[in-house]
């Protein structure tokens, strides 16, 4: 498994047969995704990067840090937004011309040939995606390889349902974030196969007694990544996407929370209001 991790032709081709295969067992786009205003998607960034000057290149996810302007601020999560029906639509149809990031994905045409009217929802989706990729941190669409589609998850603070889509970064190592993103932040997959970065999010409100529910003492699974002094928590819709594609790929399941340490996770009252 870890020389999987630095062999990127072969990583990739797990990947993509891999969420293929997934996809074929069920139908995973319900029409009215154009016209609805809870549905959104995102990019499940991977790439090869560097963890440290001195070590070589391996597979890593590539995380957004939402920024203090923007509702969940502080929070880890790989770009995206809803969808723009009109200027998505037109920019799915440039994703299919040759050598793009559709026509380049093997499994077009028999989506194409098998799910019509999915195809076209997908390509809707992943057009929404690489639009926010570029406008939340100057992602390069023409550097983007897709790899495939992983099952929705719903947000349970907001009514939004996310469709991730998974994408490889061919070369770009530089980033550009907006104002709706503090920094670019690159995981090593590994990391996330070691059962010793796992605990239990226990989320503290500070916003009043409105705040304070039954939810506010529900330990929630998260990851931990340490890195000096800094400490970022990975928990939510993003952490659930992560863990399906772990279990997909790589057949691996975290640790049950109950069984780990307890970190707070506190919230303001902007973490939900900001942004509205």
């Amino acid at each position: 498994m870890q020389q999987l991790l630095t062999d990127k032709s072969a990583l990739i081709h797990q990947v993509t047969e891999g969420l293929q295969n997934d996809s074929r067992k069920a139908s995973i786009f319900p029409a009215g995704i154009s016209d609805s205003r809870t549905a959104a998607a995102v990019l499940c960034l991977l790439g090869f990067y560097r963890n440290g000057k001195r070590n070589a290149p391996q597979a890593c996810f590539v995380f957004n840090k939402r920024s203090l302007k923007v509702r969940q601020a502080g929070d880890l999560c790989f770009p995206g937004g809803r969808i723009m029906p009109r200027i998505d639509f037109y920019f799915s149809l440039w994703l299919r011309l040759p050598f793009f990031p559709l026509s380049r994905w093997p499994y077009w045409k028999w989506w194409r040939a098998q799910r019509p009217l999915e195809a076209r929802r997908l390509s809707l989706l992943l057009s929404a995606g690489l639009r926010e990729g570029l406008e939340e941190m100057r992602l390069n669409p023409l550097g983007v390889r897709f790899l495939g589609p992983l099952q929705s998850q719903r947000l349970q603070m907001f009514q939004r349902e996310i469709y991730p889509m998974v994408a490889w970064i061919e070369r770009q190592q530089h980033f550009f974030p907006n104002w709706e993103v503090e920094k670019i932040i690159t995981v090593p997959v590994r990391r996330f196969l070691d059962p010793a970065h796992y605990a239990g999010c226990r989320i503290s409100f500070d916003a009043g007694r409105e705040r304070r529910t039954a939810r506010s003492h529900e330990i929630f699974p998260c990851f931990c990544l340490t890195e000096g002094s800094e400490r970022e928590i990975l928990w939510g819709a993003t952490y659930r996407m992560v863990m399906n594609f772990l279990e997909l790929i790589f057949d691996f399941r975290p640790p049950l929370p109950d069984t780990l340490p307890v970190v707070i996770k506190r919230l303001g009252g902007e973490y939900v209001n900001r942004g509205k």
